[in-house]
């Protein structure tokens, strides 16, 4: 989809770099200022498709764009007409500027109603564009991103949500800058690989305690529908670049089934711009009402103990919190955010519910009293599946630390833990994180579907069971090169006389070039 597609990316850098010349450096806000003129033009597009739709029918249809609006600080009364963004796109510049900032973006934040979260958490966004030059070079980009994933829809086959969807994805990959206490943006691929793992079903609750953009709560969406198909019509899966299976997902998006999904994903952080793109981010894939709260979940305001059935999450890293603050529920003996989370998600989990959660291998082997308490709350009450070593460069180049994804089902036994040490996720593992042709992520999702105790014995290789026993009398420790075997290759050297013989021989042919260099001067 949009990776073969050189005019959509062009166009998106090109968006960008206005951005960036405009004065508007910093990548989230960059990103929330482009977010929204998207939004406008989608809500334009899709309030006229609603309304032919409904006069080819002859069904009654009210449009979002009927009546009147009442301009906030003012009297004003104006024609939401003037809102759309077909409408808007035509006034002079600076006129513009002032309408979409005092009219447009108003009705925009407001758009749900007062109850839906979106709504709630646009109350304190800010419509920031320095000059009416840059709104005008923005809009005129947005236009021609639009007809070229139009055109990609006519001409590829492809579904318009979905490369919409894509095109949101590639923007949100621009934040290529590490957040606060450790947060950044998890992989795409990654992400992938970890829905495969716990294999989320329609109907499941599904959580991120610390959601940032969305991106698991999103790839468990994408990874849902595309089994739906899989079970309906697998003929229109299709591998992508990262070798998983997927389908257009509009094409099982029936109204029952968005029904459910509307109610299955709910995601929580800290920070507020954070909330506000994974609000958009899934609402740019078809989830209308998306239920993303901003929300501290190791303090004590949070209550949503044994509540869902899958959580994926790649929780900050660095962080402590006061211990005066930390939630009741949470018994570790610790103030780090990177095992509090990990508690956390564990009390999230209903009895039988599965999480897949990201690591720093800190976690995995370090010998403190809160570490190894933690590793044992994972395996003494829970069934700990699988630690999966990941390669440092893995989040370059946001992070160059070494993690690990734990995969662990509630309430559960432990026996037996399998451990992949994964040597390539299929990017190089340098800040370019270019695409390569190795990659362990398809071998992982296949080992561990078909992982077996007598099978999985050799140390030696890359994947292998260890048995719980020698996990505790180690300590818990659930770092991988503890138990994995090494082969070390013997070299054999020549005899001294040999190598002492090949230099003498060396050093005549030296001589010899020597001396016919001397006869030709």
């Amino acid at each position: 989809m949009l990776q073969n597609n050189a005019q959509l990316k062009s166009l998106i850098d090109k968006l960008w770099q206005n951005f960036w010349e405009g004065g508007i450096a910093n990548p989230l806000t960059a990103i929330e200022q482009i977010t929204y003129l998207i939004f406008m033009k989608r809500l334009d597009d899709l309030e006229a498709k609603r309304e032919r739709d409904a006069e080819f029918t002859g069904d009654k249809y009210i449009s979002r764009f009927t009546g009147k609006f009442n301009v906030p600080g003012s009297n004003e009364s104006i024609d939401k007409n003037e809102l759309r963004w077909s409408v808007f796109k035509h006034k002079p510049a600076d006129e513009m500027l002032l309408h979409v900032q005092m009219k447009v973006f108003p009705f925009l934040k407001d758009l749900n109603g007062e109850t839906s979260p979106f709504t709630k958490h646009m109350a304190n966004a800010v419509f920031i564009m320095p000059k009416a030059s840059l709104l005008v070079s923005a809009i005129n980009i947005v236009e021609d991103i639009f007809k070229e994933i139009e055109k990609d829809a006519t001409e590829g086959g492809h579904a318009f949500q979905d490369i919409q969807g894509d095109v949101y994805e590639m923007l949100l990959s621009e934040i290529a800058t590490a957040g606060k206490n450790g947060q950044f943006r998890t992989p795409r691929h990654i992400i992938k690989l970890m829905a495969e793992l716990v294999a989320p079903q329609l109907g499941q609750r599904i959580a991120d305690p610390a959601c940032g953009t969305g991106g698991f709560l999103l790839g468990s969406y994408q990874y849902i529908l595309t089994d739906l198909v899989r079970k309906k019509d697998p003929a229109k899966l299709s591998k992508d670049e990262d070798g998983f299976e997927r389908a257009a997902i509009s094409a099982v998006l029936t109204q029952n089934v968005k029904t459910i999904l509307d109610q299955s994903f709910v995601g929580y952080d800290i920070d507020t711009t954070m909330v506000r793109l994974g609000l958009m981010n899934l609402m740019m894939h078809g989830i209308d009402e998306p239920k993303i709260d901003y929300k501290d979940t190791l303090s004590k305001s949070y209550n949503e103990d044994s509540q869902f059935d899958i959580i994926m999450a790649n929780p900050p890293f660095t962080g402590n919190i006061d211990k005066g603050d930390i939630n009741e529920g949470l018994k570790l003996p610790t103030t780090k955010t990177e095992l509090l989370f990990v508690e956390r998600i564990f009390n999230m989990l209903k009895m039988g519910g599965t999480a897949a959660v990201i690591v720093p291998s800190g976690v995995t082997q370090n010998s403190g009293k809160a570490f190894e308490s933690l590793r044992k709350l994972i395996i003494e009450k829970a069934e700990l599946k699988a630690v999966i070593a990941v390669p440092s460069g893995a989040f370059k180049p946001y992070a160059g630390v070494s993690t690990a994804i734990l995969i662990f089902t509630k309430g559960g036994e432990t026996n037996k833990v399998w451990f992949y040490d994964m040597q390539s996720d299929g990017y190089t593992l340098d800040d370019k994180r270019n695409k390569i042709a190795e990659s362990d992520l398809p071998d992982i999702v296949q080992r561990y579907k078909a992982r077996d105790a007598k099978k999985d014995s050799d140390r030696k290789l890359k994947y292998f069971m260890v048995p719980k026993k020698e996990i505790v009398e180690n300590n818990y420790d659930l770092n991988l090169s503890t138990y994995k075997e090494e082969v070390y290759e013997e070299v054999v050297y020549e005899k001294p006389n040999v190598i002492f013989g090949k230099l003498e021989n060396i050093e005549a042919d030296i001589q010899k070039g020597l001396a016919a260099l001397k006869e030709l001067m």
